[in-house]
């Protein structure tokens, strides 16, 4: 199965990489995993002012903040992963991704770093729900 992983760091992220760990049935060779971290991008003002580099590096550094713990995850759990940074708006770059990459199965926490959190699930994952065909497992 293919599947995809949205992560940015949060604790909901931590809880589905655990619910990940305590299911056999997610390890193992079956499966193949793409993480995807989608970093906001700078406002259009401010990243004219910047050196394109410069910005580059802010996104990357961004990712591998996020994706550090999870490669040491992975790596315990002897699985293996593709690592994928975006930039933009969360929910419509994990939506595309998930679409165009013909992926078999999107799984991420129901919450994560947004500024206002809704009361059942979070901004991002409601509106991916939105946007998506592909099967969804929210992990609480």
């Amino acid at each position: 199965m293919k599947i995809l992983v949205p992560v940015d760091g949060s604790p909901f992220t931590k809880r589905m990489l655990a619910y990940l760990a305590a299911h056999d049935e997610w390890l193992g060779d079956a499966h193949r995993y793409t993480l995807l971290h989608v970093s906001p991008a700078v406002p259009p003002r401010a990243a004219a002012a910047l050196d394109k580099s410069l910005l580059q590096d802010h996104y990357a550094e961004q990712s591998d903040k996020v994706f550090k713990p999870i490669r040491s995850f992975f790596g315990k759990q002897k699985i293996n992963a593709e690592y994928m940074a975006k930039v933009g708006p969360a929910a419509d770059n994990i939506a595309a991704t998930a679409t165009k990459g013909k992926f078999d199965l999107l799984m991420m926490g129901s919450h994560g770093h947004g500024l206002l959190g809704n009361l059942v699930l979070g901004s991002v994952t409601t509106k991916v729900m939105a946007l998506c065909g592909v099967p969804l497992l929210i992990v609480r």
